[in-house]
């Protein structure tokens, strides 16, 4: 199993949009580095759901149930989409600015990259976002 973060602007589709849903395809990736990581996506891998915007935070968890396809509202099939399930809302959002000054998270590829969509996350990543989100803040 993998692990991801996919990000979302709150205002177009939030992640209580997503639970609201259920399931929904994530679609509308442009970038190609981005679109590398969605095809790197197998049925099964976790994502931390990320929203960007005024409050930058990972907000919850999402499980890939469809590998990448084609994505159907693209005029390239080039461009991915893959199907998510929503997971669980975080106890407590872990906030960019949180990630940034934590030693581990600081070195993320959201953090490197700040203008991708879709990242990996290392299993250590994951673990200690994890950790966080069950901490109060401090």
């Amino acid at each position: 199993m993998n692990y991801w973060l996919i990000k979302s602007d709150p205002e177009t589709y939030s992640f209580e949009d997503l639970q609201r849903d259920r399931s929904t395809a994530w679609d509308g990736v442009r970038n190609y580095q981005a679109r590398n990581s969605l095809d790197a996506m197998k049925a099964g891998d976790l994502c931390l759901v990320y929203h960007s915007g005024a409050n930058p935070a990972v907000v919850g968890t999402a499980k890939v149930v469809k590998a990448a396809y084609p994505d159907p509202k693209a005029d390239d099939p080039r461009w991915l989409n893959v199907d998510i399930q929503a997971g669980e809302t975080l106890a407590r959002p872990v906030s960019l600015a949180e990630i940034k000054k934590h030693a581990l998270l600081s070195q993320m590829a959201m953090v490197r990259q700040s203008r991708l969509s879709v990242a990996p996350v290392r299993a250590a990543e994951w673990t200690e976002v994890m950790a966080l989100a069950s901490k109060s803040a401090g």
